[in-house]
């Protein structure tokens, strides 16, 4: 143990180490797939909620793989036998990936858990013990430096970062290093930050374990230890956006006054990106009483940058108080110490006249052209990953920037992927009320559209022109060609807009 109560880490500079667990793991199928199989999808989904009875009842049997999913994912003692006939043992004691445990045992000083990469990479994700997932009931530990694994907001940002090939690629706030470790795969050179410099001690060991190349990691909060002059093409933060009385624990709570911390972040984003690179946050923002949310949020957006931001969810605040308190676990101490951090939580709220708290993502791109701000509420269900549909939202963006209702009429478009017509109307009825164009991808939107507007849609297959066809639609409608020409365009722009047309060649 350290000082500070936490178990010391292993190693970081010893990467020969890292790379012979690596080989060890693999061998004995300690992947996501593997895990999946061993424990059955009851036992492997309640992992993710830190409830591990069903996995200590699937490896009550001595197999390499049982060995190491106690070892690492349970953090149950094993016989230094059974280990030494899976893993190079003593390394891994000089090391500190183990220490002994009683006379014949060893046992892990960090979780290591298997992680799938989008490619069907075989990664692993290190953290604290008891700190993989937080789960229903809390953290593990309640140490204010403790490093958390892989949650639902490091999947979320995850799957919306634009995947593109960069040069260099900036994660605020590593952790544990999940969004530095996908970065590195299309990133030619990878910056990670922390406040906390055990996170950058896990997200080195996270790197190698997962055979990715080291990252330059550099302590410090936010854009501080990001030199004078430098930029960069991607900058993704799950930073700890957590609106709290206080900053108790340095994973999730900014220490900042109110949203102050997001808002910083953002604002600070846009002189450290190069043209056209992407910035892309998680967030969380104040609803305050007598104000408009998106106005606040709109407000952060620096210069020189086109924004998409959307709020996923709004919860009041004593939902919001009692979330994070139970992320912190403290519904299980005292329960006047409970009471009393409620309070304090709600205290803080009132005197700032915050009534809710949003959640959700916000994408910066910087431009040279006047920029375009996107602010909008979207509690339905996506499809992830979400990365290039994020990026071809910026793409729409150029184009419609570009084409003014002229050119829309000139220019040529296909119908998106998997987008469907709706008719929705009484039974029987000879015209349906309304028509609904739905994509089944991506955001997965819905537009309500005129009869006009479906058939635009329904015969773009980029052979024709817009003007074209509108043309062909007021011969069949019986309708003047010039009136349709000049009301349909704002309707092809919102279609596009919206993805359900996408601009052909």
């Amino acid at each position: 143990m350290t000082d500070s109560g936490l178990a010391t880490l292993p190693a970081s500079d010893r990467p020969d180490v890292a790379a012979r667990l690596r080989t060890a793991l693999l061998g004995a199928s300690f992947t996501a797939d593997g895990l999946l199989e061993l424990l059955g999808a009851p036992a492997y989904a309640a992992l993710a909620r830190s409830e591990t009875v069903p996995a200590l009842r699937a490896t009550r049997g001595d197999t390499p793989l049982e060995t190491l999913v106690r070892l690492f994912l349970l953090q149950q003692p094993v016989p230094h036998a059974r280990v030494a006939d899976t893993l190079p043992v003593d390394g891994l004691l000089e090391s500190g990936w183990l220490v002994r445990a009683g006379s014949d045992e060893v046992a892990a000083t960090v979780d290591v858990r298997p992680y799938g990469g989008p490619e069907g990479e075989d990664w692993f994700i290190v953290s604290d013990l008891g700190c993989a997932v937080g789960g229903a009931g809390g953290i593990g530990q309640r140490h204010e430096g403790v490093v958390l694994g892989v949650g639902g907001a490091s999947t979320t940002l995850a799957g919306i970062t634009v995947r593109t090939p960069v040069s260099a690629a900036l994660d605020l706030g590593t952790g544990s290093g999940i969004q530095a470790l996908h970065a590195a795969q299309h990133a030619t050179r990878v910056t990670a930050t922390d406040l906390n410099p055990r996170a950058l001690h896990i997200t080195a060991l996270t790197l190698a374990l997962s055979g990715a190349p080291a990252a330059d990691l550099r302590e410090g909060s936010l854009f501080e230890p990001v030199k004078e002059g430098e930029s960069y093409d991607l900058i993704v933060s799950n930073p700890p956006f957590v609106i709290s009385p206080g900053a108790r624990l340095t994973y999730r709570d900014g220490g900042m006054s109110g949203d102050d911390l997001c808002r910083s972040l953002v604002q600070q984003a846009g002189e450290r990106l190069a043209e056209g690179g992407f910035a892309q946050f998680l967030a969380n923002w104040q609803h305050v009483a007598g104000e408009d949310w998106q106005d606040r949020v709109r407000s952060w957006v620096p210069r020189g940058c086109d924004a998409w931001i959307v709020q996923r969810e709004v919860q009041d605040v004593n939902q919001y108080a009692e979330l994070w308190l139970r992320d912190s676990g403290d519904h299980r101490g005292d329960v006047a110490e409970y009471q009393a951090r409620y309070d304090a939580w709600l205290d803080e709220f009132e005197a700032r006249k915050v009534k809710g708290v949003g959640f959700g993502w916000i994408t910066l791109r910087r431009t040279d052209a006047d920029p375009v701000i996107t602010v909008e509420e979207w509690p339905h269900s996506i499809e992830q990953p979400l990365g290039e549909t994020i990026r071809t939202h910026f793409d729409r963006l150029d184009y419609l920037r570009a084409h003014d209702d002229a050119d829309l009429l000139e220019g040529h478009f296909r119908l998106a992927v998997e987008v469907v017509q709706e008719q929705v109307g009484l039974p029987g009825a000879e015209d349906p009320e309304h028509v609904v164009l739905r994509q089944h991808r991506g955001m997965r939107r819905a537009t309500k559209v005129d009869t006009v507007g479906a058939g635009f849609a329904g015969v773009c297959d980029g052979s024709l022109s817009a003007g074209r066809i509108i043309d062909a639609i007021a011969q069949l409608m019986g309708e003047d060609p010039v009136l349709l020409r000049d009301r349909t365009p704002a309707q092809i722009r919102l279609l596009v807009e919206q993805g359900f047309l996408e601009p052909a060649g």
